[in-house]
């Protein structure tokens, strides 16, 4: 894949993934250790280690997470360290890193900002930061601000934009447009050490963006190194094809599958959602008890949750309840769920949470709504269950559909899919689950589904 895009119509770097796993809490399809990251050090297009997202390893000085850190001493290593604070987050910044990407909260990025890091104001299509960052970026301290997306689904790049739009968006609520394109070019370039990049000046590239209102801007032409590759929204030149294939990325143990939660008490840990928020509340509830076993209960927003191992088919699966989701009816399923990437299934009942799932597997990954037997919407992402080799509009189209079925089951987010692929990423806080169970991230340990058993 990066063979593939390094050599396309856009500037394309990367930062060597620290968190594969993320933690020994979750099964990924892979593992990478200190010494499989220290040779691309010598790659030109990796600019160094990507968001240290085990912060708690990092503070506990976990051997195999300060390798990493200590390997890339000399280049920029990104951090993620939501709520982080006091004692905790200097030692995290001492151990070398040197920005965040998670704050929500003004008082929380102050405070990062202070230690001297970098704080990426996140716009995306479920966490957006933007409104609370904003008001706390001054000409004293605006250097140590730039913007980020991270995880924007293909409608909100198509009709809102990605960093484009957090331009304009800042200058909306009341930031100086040259501060706002600051945070948008200079203030990045120089934290990722592109010095060729970031100002139109003499002896940099000339990687360009044309715009014609200072007030809103909107990209009208856009050149990589002196050379045009995009005018009016569209580009210029022909995509590259891909140079390879990936294998098939969905080896789901399906005869050991079962939905099933039997009855282990009365009271249940409960993952709630959040709207435009990343981080989840750790709720107890009464799920529905019969004969033994527990079940959904749509009218009070009490769905089922389960994470279905699908890398090496070893069957292992993690099931609890959530809130926040909103569907009356059916289930929805997804093959996204950071940041192992399992199978996650969200439903009212089994049959739909089964109908969906085993879709997902059928489409060799994607996303999919259904309702019983029915399937009622689907986004096929057959590159390693992520993505789709389709134009954006496509799957901009598929996942409106999906988006939309989802919602005419009952759900009010303003995207499902984005927000439930993040309830398994366990080192958000405050409730998570993952292959191996459900997660409390403050504690980082594995917790009973049951709180009274």
């Amino acid at each position: 894949m990066f063979e593939s895009a390094k050599f396309g119509p856009l500037n394309m770097y990367v930062m060597a993934s620290s968190c594969v796993p993320a933690t020994a809490m979750a099964t990924s399809g892979a593992a990478l250790h200190g010494y499989d990251l220290f040779p691309l050090k010598s790659d030109p297009w990796v600019l160094g280690l990507a968001e240290v997202m085990n912060y708690h390893g990092v503070i506990g000085g976990d051997d195999a997470v300060l390798e990493k850190i200590g390997a890339f001493h000399d280049r920029v290593i990104d951090g993620h360290s939501p709520g982080l604070s006091g004692a905790g987050l200097q030692a995290y910044v001492a151990a070398g890193i040197q920005s965040d990407h998670e704050s929500s909260a003004a008082g929380e990025a102050l405070e990062k900002v202070r230690l001297g890091m970098m704080v990426m104001i996140r716009e995306g299509s479920v966490a957006r930061d933007l409104a609370a960052l904003v008001p706390i970026v001054t000409p004293a301290n605006q250097h140590r601000f730039c913007f980020c997306t991270d995880d924007c689904q293909p409608s909100d790049l198509v009709e809102r934009g990605g960093i484009d739009h957090a331009i304009r968006s800042a200058i909306a609520l009341g930031m100086d447009p040259v501060s706002a394109v600051r945070l948008a070019t200079w203030n990045p370039a120089q934290h990722f050490r592109l010095h060729q990049r970031g100002a139109v000046t003499p002896g940099r590239r000339a990687d360009l963006v044309v715009f014609d209102d200072l007030q809103a801007p909107r990209p009208r032409l856009v050149f990589r190194n002196g050379a045009l590759m995009a005018r009016d929204g569209r580009m210029v030149v022909p995509p590259r094809p891909p140079s390879r294939t990936l294998r098939s990325t969905m080896n789901v143990a399906w005869d050991s599958v079962d939905f099933r939660i039997p009855a282990g008490g009365r009271r249940a840990r409960v993952i709630g959602v959040m709207a435009d928020c990343l981080v989840t509340e750790a709720l107890v509830d009464e799920p529905a008890i019969r004969a033994g076993e527990a079940f959904a209960d749509p009218s009070r927003d009490l769905l089922k949750i389960a994470i279905l191992e699908r890398h090496m088919a070893s069957g292992a699966m993690g099931k609890g309840f959530v809130r926040g989701v909103g569907l009356r009816e059916g289930a929805l399923a997804s093959s996204v769920a950071h940041d192992h990437h399992n199978l996650i299934v969200v439903g009212a009942d089994d049959v739909s949470m089964m109908t969906a799932a085993r879709r997902v597997g059928a489409l060799h990954g994607g996303m999919v709504v259904a309702s019983g037997q029915q399937v009622l919407a689907e986004v096929p992402l057959p590159l390693g269950g992520l993505m789709s080799a389709e134009p954006v509009e496509t799957v901009k189209s598929q996942v409106e559909a999906a988006v939309g079925a989802a919602r005419a089951l009952g759900s009010p987010l303003h995207d499902p899919f984005m927000a439930t692929s993040f309830l398994s990423l366990e080192v958000i806080p405050a409730l998570k689950l993952t292959d191996k169970g459900l997660v409390d991230v403050e504690k980082m340990a594995v917790v009973p589904l049951w709180v009274d058993s």
